[in-house]
């Protein structure tokens, strides 16, 4: 069965490596070609993630550093790899081909400055994140103690979404952030977060935070971090299938997906830890759910709430 996974951080890992690590087939990588072939991953989300002891003054380079890899070293050196840069273009992907989408994680490299995220539109990125788990110029992320709103300038970055019909991410938010981008978001998703009522972070959403997406219309996707799977040692498929449960009994059936975190995470789901054993979670959900559901949670949710 098809995947569409919204979230990995392959481009910071090719950054940090500076040309030594070719997509197509390194090892270190959760999200390499191969696997993605081997899991079925039909699309995969490409974060821009700067690093935040990188200076200010750098940051914007260093998102374009990443871009440029994605550009040479993701699709330049992997025909089959096709990006995904208009909404359309979900449904032109031919059978052999993979679609590739850039994501913001966090909108710390424009600095203030709306036209550098303009030059993030054209070049493709199709969702931003507002922060990463602390506080910029745009909002207080999920770890910042202060747990502050978003600010004038964030604002101005979600109505720009809403413009270029973009998504605004809500996944690093804190909760007061959070529901000011449910009140001025046209497009609200969260490509990588998970139950907090199942387990108790931060960084997952509360009932009250997933009704609240999917009656905006917004969609969630379940992160394979095991830290915000569960408050044990080791987390297993079961896990992951559970905060699927979750969202479902909160009347998300048809707004759940997938957002792997591979490449950003260093512990792993036992029988989950790359790109290639992603349908080891698609068999186990079928046991539980219709073969309809699961498309659903793979692919179909997120291809039903695409911008309008």
């Amino acid at each position: 069965m098809n995947i569409i996974d919204l979230h990995c951080d392959a481009l910071m890992k090719l950054a940090n490596a500076k040309g030594k690590l070719k997509f197509a087939n390194a090892s270190y990588l959760d999200t390499n070609k191969q696997r993605l072939i081997k899991g079925k991953i039909k699309v995969q989300c490409f974060a821009v993630f700067i690093d935040q002891k990188i200076k200010t003054e750098y940051k914007f380079q260093a998102a374009l550093e990443q871009i440029d890899l994605f550009f040479t070293e993701v699709l330049g050196n992997n025909p089959e790899m096709k990006q995904i840069k208009d909404w359309s273009d979900f449904y032109k992907l031919e059978e052999h081909e993979i679609g590739a989408m850039l994501t913001l994680e966090g909108v710390d490299a424009i600095g203030g400055d709306l036209y550098k995220l303009r030059l993030l539109y054209q070049l493709g990125v199709r969702s931003v994140g507002l922060t990463w788990n602390y506080a910029n110029l745009a909002a207080d992320g999920a770890l910042e103690e202060r747990g502050a709103g978003v600010t004038a300038f964030g604002k101005e970055i979600i109505k720009a979404n809403n413009e270029h019909r973009v998504f605004t991410d809500v996944s690093h938010l804190c909760e007061r952030a959070f529901w000011d981008v449910i009140e001025l978001a046209d497009y609200p998703i969260a490509t990588h977060s998970n139950a907090r009522a199942l387990c108790d972070h931060q960084r997952n959403l509360t009932d009250e935070q997933a009704r609240a997406m999917f009656q905006k219309g917004g969609t969630i996707h379940i992160v394979y971090a095991p830290q915000f799977l569960t408050t044990n040692d080791q987390a297993a498929i079961k896990d992951v299938i559970k905060h699927i449960d979750h969202f479902c009994m909160l009347g998300g059936v048809k707004q759940i997906g997938l957002g792997s975190d591979f490449d950003g995470i260093e512990q792993k789901v036992i029988g989950l830890e790359n790109a290639a054993k992603t349908q080891n979670l698609i068999n186990e959900l079928l046991k539980y759910y219709n073969e309809d559901e699961v498309k659903g949670f793979a692919y179909q949710n997120f291809l039903n709430h695409l911008p309008k």
